[in-house]
């Protein structure tokens, strides 16, 4: 499996060949759930805080370098809108785009012109471009606070299954610095971003699903 098309390996348990994946973090940086503080009670203030500030940013663009599963690297830029927008774009010679329009989530291949489409909600993406991140909910699988990173691991074993999204961000900025999905056979995709702009202002079309190039798509589009 390339890199970029194991971006998604998390999305449905039917399609375990893509199960568990699109992240943000240098694969050096993933920590072991093990590794986290149990979440039974709420976050402290601090994670709290955190998540607020990164509920607040409801777009933001950049540029990425992801990591997949057997050390495959390859980059690109990236355009999110919350709630539940988003959009990579791999740099050349990948023809693989993903865009998340609010309710699905669309991988494709600009070279071959395939695209495979997941409902957004049930991927581990959908907990990045959720509208508020609330850390006192049952999804939150730990949070380990350091001098130098503030790490959030965040899953739903119902929606999910062993499926996790951990995001790692910058304890004193708040902004988000990686993440990275572990998919249900503990496979880990990583992404890390710089670069960041927020606040930025985006066309419609950055975010637009092409459900006429997919077949038996057409009810998806409303």
């Amino acid at each position: 499996m390339s890199n970029s098309s194991s971006l998604l390996s998390g999305l449905t348990m039917a399609r375990r060949e893509i199960l568990g994946a699109f992240a943000v973090a240098a694969m050096a940086t993933a920590v072991p759930l093990g590794a986290f503080a149990q979440a039974a009670a709420p976050a402290s203030g601090t994670a709290q805080a955190i998540a607020d500030h990164f509920s607040g940013v409801t777009t933001m663009q950049g540029e990425f370098v992801q990591f997949g599963p057997r050390g495959e690297q390859t980059g690109g830029k990236f355009f999110i809108q919350r709630p539940g927008k988003l959009r990579f774009n791999y740099d050349d010679p990948s023809p693989m785009r993903v865009i998340a329009d609010g309710k699905n989530v669309a991988i494709g291949n600009t070279k071959l012109k395939t695209w495979d489409l997941y409902p957004l909600s049930k991927t581990p993406l959908s907990l990045l471009l959720a509208q508020h991140i609330d850390l006192s909910a049952g999804m939150v699988k730990g949070v380990k606070e350091e001098s130098d990173l503030t790490t959030i691991a965040l899953g739903n074993n119902t929606v999910f299954g062993n499926s996790t999204i951990t995001m790692m961000f910058d304890p004193k900025t708040y902004d988000l610095r990686q993440w990275t999905i572990t998919d249900n056979q503990g496979k880990d995709t990583s992404v890390m971003i710089f670069n960041v702009k927020t606040g930025v202002q985006f066309d419609d079309r950055v975010f637009r699903v092409p459900y006429e190039n997919i077949p038996g798509t057409a009810a998806s589009r409303d």
